[in-house]
């Protein structure tokens, strides 16, 4: 079950050096047979917990650009259950992953606190627009179906991608129609539900069969699903994809299919922006953006600069 809602406060908390073990299926359902609750067999798992962001000191000429008077930002993020998305430390209530240290970066850059919010992925960027939240992080896709109602600013690049079960005869997929007759796992309210769902077509213009796509609020639920052999290929990002198959014993990586920039959220015409930009840019400049790569080995994701909302990249 997914962990229920509550807020974090942190005035620059930093990262605790205690080691977190989580299932690879999910956080906090483990069963007493070493299984989570669909049955599935659990590895222990170590997260990262190397403090990279406390060092991290304000910029003067990066906080000028904030508007007026703030001093504190609420950040909505998702909790994803496994590295390098946002799930916890060993105490149970402590956020960490990639998002959450690029977001607590950022904040002490700009000498503000945070206020962080657990929400349902989907529903983060519809409560931007309606004051809610000031930010949303995470790991959202720059496309341009969201640039006309949301704001970037880009800290990373990591796109879509697939992995299935170590035994399927999958090989990499290029092109959709090689999902047809398939049953597809993916998140609910992403950019792979909506790229699924926008191309089914392409099976019946093929003359074949569609393919199904089966949505899950969890992460533990989509992998459960794969083991299961209720679905046979899951879409989604590829440094989580990645991860996954590094922690999770049974399952392979096929491939990436499409890269995106992924960015801090933002309501239209945010005058936040160029604020964020500037203190992402001090990160990349000062080193403290790679270490955060580092430490979650995603090093492959690295931008060379931060853009305000960039067109959607069409490779």
């Amino acid at each position: 079950m997914r962990t229920p809602a509550y807020r974090h406060f942190i005035p620059f908390v930093s990262i605790t050096s205690a080691a977190l073990l989580l299932t690879a299926c999910g956080s906090g359902s483990g069963g007493q047979d070493g299984t989570d609750a669909s049955g599935v067999a659990a590895r222990s798992v170590k997260v990262p917990t190397t403090d990279v962001v406390s060092a991290e000191k304000k910029d003067e000429a990066a906080a000028r650009l904030l508007p007026a008077g703030t001093t504190r930002l609420t950040v909505a993020v998702s909790i994803g259950g496994t590295p390098p998305g946002t799930t916890y430390l060993a105490d149970g209530t402590t956020l960490t992953g990639q998002d959450v240290d690029f977001t607590k970066a950022v904040a002490r850059v700009l000498g503000v606190e945070l206020k962080l919010e657990q929400a349902s992925f989907e529903a983060i960027l519809p409560a931007l627009d309606s004051g809610k939240y000031d930010v949303g992080a995470s790991n959202f896709g720059v496309t341009d179906e969201r640039r006309r109602t949301i704001d970037f600013v880009t800290y990373i690049n990591d796109g879509q991608g697939f992995a299935t079960r170590e035994d399927s005869k999958l090989s990499k997929i290029t092109e959709l129609t090689q999902l047809c007759g398939l049953n597809v796992a993916t998140a609910a309210g992403t950019t792979f539900e909506a790229t699924l769902e926008e191309n089914k077509h392409v099976c019946a213009d093929a003359g074949k069969k569609a393919y199904q796509v089966q949505t899950y609020g969890e992460t533990s639920a989509i992998w459960s699903s794969l083991q299961q052999g209720r679905s046979d290929v899951v879409m989604s990002t590829i440094n989580g994809l990645r991860y996954a198959v590094a922690h999770q014993q049974g399952l392979r990586f096929l491939n990436e299919f499409h890269r995106l920039d992924v960015g801090f959220a933002f309501k239209k015409g945010t005058a936040l922006a160029p604020a964020f930009r500037a203190a992402v840019n001090k990160l990349l400049a000062d080193g403290t953006y790679d270490k955060i790569l580092k430490k979650w080995d995603t090093t492959g994701s690295a931008i060379d600069k931060s853009r305000i909302s960039p067109p959607e990249l069409k490779n």
